[in-house]
């Protein structure tokens, strides 16, 4: 059968493995970003995705697992997104990489507010989950640096250099949270600021 009948006689599409795991995180990204973890209920996953409890511990054996999910979703989505081009200088890279980042910002606003609750989470596991994505975002950036012709030498002359794209990423973060509170700024401002910020940290 390709799906079971609804109201109307309208059929249903049975969705895959894969499809119910994207939509149970959707839904844990809106509630997470939402609420502390701690107010974050399962039954309210499970009742707003419209299965059963059971079919939810099923993916996700507790509620740790499910939000640890949720992050490592979001991490993997924004390192996806703002891979550096190999090769490319990053000072010409910067600008598009960021309109990228804001953009994933932007249409993704609840997993991004979720995945930067999780350091805020009581559970030690989920806030080293965070912390494993951070750590992944640095690596990226450092990666890039160490390639580039202009900042490579930098980057092997200024033992500062990974403490300042650790700085850099809490300041962008900080930024991209306010801004979607309902800043003012444009999406081409908040980039030109990011940007400005990061250029003055590496070259002052």
């Amino acid at each position: 059968m390709a799906g079971n009948e609804g109201e109307g006689g309208r059929t249903r599409r049975r969705l895959s493995t894969e499809e119910r795991r994207e939509q149970l995180l959707s839904v844990g990204a809106r509630l997470f970003s939402e609420s502390p973890y701690d107010d974050v209920w399962i039954e309210q996953v499970a009742e707003i995705a419209g299965v059963s409890r059971g079919l939810l511990y099923h993916y996700f054996p507790t509620k740790r697992d499910f939000f640890a999910a949720v992050v490592e979703r979001e991490s993997e989505r924004m390192l996806r997104m703002t891979a550096a081009v190999p090769g490319a200088p990053v000072r010409g890279q910067l600008a598009s990489g960021l309109d990228t980042y804001l953009e994933y910002v932007q249409a993704h606003a609840h997993g991004y507010r979720a995945f930067h609750r999780a350091d805020a989470a009581g559970d030690r596991a989920v806030r080293r989950v965070y912390q494993r994505a951070l750590a992944a975002q640095e690596r990226q950036i450092l990666e890039a640096l160490a390639g580039d012709p202009e900042f490579g030498p930098l980057l092997r002359r200024r033992p500062d250099t990974r403490l300042a794209v650790r700085g850099w990423l809490a300041f962008t973060t900080a930024v991209c949270l306010e801004w979607l509170r309902g800043s003012e700024l444009s999406r081409e401002e908040v980039r030109d600021l990011c940007a400005r910020a990061l250029l003055g940290v590496l070259t002052f």
